[in-house]
């Protein structure tokens, strides 16, 4: 719903700031004046045309701005939306802006964000929806026809049924594919999927293997140095020299002593036992060294073996995988899709034995659902020229067309054909219209816009009401042509479908303009000669005055009359089925 609407430098409005409600809202005022600019600016907001030539004379930039609440029926796949182009703020409101730049240049934005006009159309398309506008009208969009039957009708659980078995079928389907088109290859990949696994069996590798490898590659190009180096530390440790003790025994030294001196100060034992724990510590230090020196390998032959190995790992490597481990699951893998490959023709007859009757089960679960739809369409039909009836277009006619497509590849329906299908179901709806008798249904893309249109659109809004999702619905001209009879009676089906939406209306019928929640007056007014609009929301008082004033002028037999209007309206209102919620 349209909360806030915000105008500067746009046509002749300087400025305007509106808080709008629910329900129906009436826009009056001398033609001229700038409701229908108001329109066009919201229009603009919600994706519409609009260059630099609306743009107020003497202005740089035209700046619209709309805040909306969003509605619980679509809040959803609008939040859905907002979230797929990181626009999402608050969870109940969304802002759309657009500004216009005398250079040409025009900026859309959503939640403070630039986006392209296309997103801010899509967006617009779950918010708004004006009639009088053929650009922006969603019922002369074919492909909104289906949800609106589906809505009207109630075919959730049937459509729901469809959908699943649907997916199901796509999700065999790619299977089969992709199953067909390995058969096809299978000679040749088989080849390649043998050669590739033998080739890494042959090699059996270990996992953690080529780290231990180059451990050892290392001992073994280092053994001479290594064994110096061994033999070094041990001659310190345990030989010593003519000239000085080795290492060993002066610790045993050092050990002795203090070992002594603890016998005399017994604070000091600490100290006896460090250099005790020092000289048992070189003893196992020297048993150790022993030990590697007898280890290190001079095998030149050895090297050559680990040298060749890493090599076979390093191009097992380079063609299979970051490391053994990578390797080793290639080889799996490729096993595994041998395995398929040699199994293929049994899965492939389990999934086209599967596919039939998936597609069996999909014929009957479509055929249900477009009967429910044929059903619904038929009173859709009737209850739209009961609309039109009232609104003075009694000769008019509308149905809903169903067709079914032909398809070589489609399913097979109980009566032999063989039609397309998508996720949708079976059905290919359009609804059509003949506005006047004798004239023949055309499809409803092709009416005209204009009043007739208008009453058309208020028509379907009527019988459509729980199933359209749309919150705000805006109808320019809808008064065009018709009379105060028949102006009330408009009256009545805009406030009872602002039980349903926001209404926004713009009428030169006060009859009509009698029953708005809200009555809002547009005037233009000169200062510094300069023209711009003002919009005011009417008081009681000042609405009677305007009716009277659409009436003819303000007199005492139109001021009467207004107030009847007044009266009427909120007798209507009043009835117990027509209570505000």
């Amino acid at each position: 719903m349209l909360i806030e609407l915000r105008i500067d430098n746009f046509a002749i409005i300087q400025h305007l700031e509106l808080d709008l409600g629910a329900g129906l809202l009436t826009f009056t005022g001398e033609t001229g004046a700038g409701k229908s600019i108001i329109l066009d600016a919201i229009m603009a907001l919600v994706g519409g045309k609009a260059d630099a030539t609306s743009i107020r004379a003497g202005a740089d930039r035209a700046s619209l701005e709309a805040v909306f609440r969003i509605p619980a029926s679509s809040r959803a796949e609008i939040q859905a939306l907002l979230e797929r182009e990181n626009l999402l703020d608050e969870p109940d409101t969304v802002t759309l802006a657009r500004e216009l730049r005398r250079e040409g240049r025009t900026v859309a934005r959503i939640n403070g964000r630039s986006v392209g006009l296309n997103l801010l159309r899509e967006l617009g398309d779950y918010l708004v929806d004006i009639h009088g506008q053929a650009e922006h009208l969603s019922l002369l969009h074919v492909k909104s026809h289906l949800g609106l039957l589906d809505r009207y009708a109630g075919t959730e659980e049937a459509l729901n049924a469809y959908r699943q078995t649907f997916h199901v079928l796509r999700g065999v389907q790619r299977d089969l594919v992709g199953l067909r088109q390995s058969e096809q290859d299978a000679a040749r990949k088989t080849d390649l999927l043998n050669f590739q696994a033998n080739e890494i069996e042959a090699a059996n590798l270990q996992a953690g293997e080529e780290e231990e490898l180059r451990q050892e590659r290392t001992r073994l190009a280092n053994a001479e140095n290594l064994a110096s180096l061994a033999q070094q530390s041990l001659a310190a440790l345990d030989e010593g020299s003519p000239e000085a003790l080795s290492a060993a025994d002066l610790l045993g030294q050092v050990a002795q002593a203090l070992s002594g001196l603890s016998r005399i100060d017994s604070s000091q034992q600490g100290l006896s036992d460090q250099a005790e724990t020092l000289s048992e510590m070189a003893s196992d230090l020297s048993r150790e060294l022993h030990a590697y020196l007898e280890n290190i390998e001079f095998n030149p032959r050895r090297l050559e073996q680990i040298e060749e190995r890493l090599e076979l790992i390093h191009n097992l490597k380079r063609k299979y995988g970051s490391d053994v481990q990578t390797v080793l699951d290639f080889a799996v893998r490729a096993r595994a899709e041998l395995e398929t490959i040699a199994h293929a023709g049994e899965r492939i007859a389990e999934l086209e034995e599967q596919e039939d009757k998936l597609r069996q089960e999909l014929a009957g679960l479509g055929w249900a659902l477009s009967e429910q739809r044929r059903a619904a369409a038929g009173r859709l039909g009737e209850g739209v020229e009961r609309e039109l009836a009232d609104l003075s277009m009694a000769g008019a006619r509308f149905a809903v067309d169903i067709q079914f497509e032909p398809a070589g590849n489609g399913l097979i329906l109980p009566d032999g054909r063989t039609v397309a299908f998508d996720e949708s179901g079976l059905d290919r709806v359009e609804f059509l219209i003949a506005p006047n008798p004798g004239e023949g249904l055309k499809p409803l893309v092709k009416i005209a816009s204009g009043g007739e249109t208008s009453r058309l659109m208020l028509a379907l809004k009527n019988v459509l009401a729980q199933a359209d999702y749309i919150p705000t619905l805006i109808f320019d001209e809808i008064d065009q042509g018709i009379g105060g009879r028949v102006g009330t009676v408009v009256g009545e089906k805009l406030w009872q479908l602002g039980r349903q939406h926001q209404v926004l209306v713009v009428t030169h019928l006060p009859q009509l303009a009698a029953f708005g929640d809200r009555h809002y007056r547009v005037s233009k007014h000169v200062q510094n000669e300069r023209t711009t609009t003002q919009v005011e929301k009417l008081s009681q008082r000042t609405r009677e005055e305007e009716l009277a004033q659409m009436l003819g002028g303000v007199s005492e037999a139109n001021l009467h009359a207004a107030q009847e209007a007044l009266a009427l309206a909120n007798q209507y209102a009043s009835q117990p089925d027509h209570k505000i919620p």
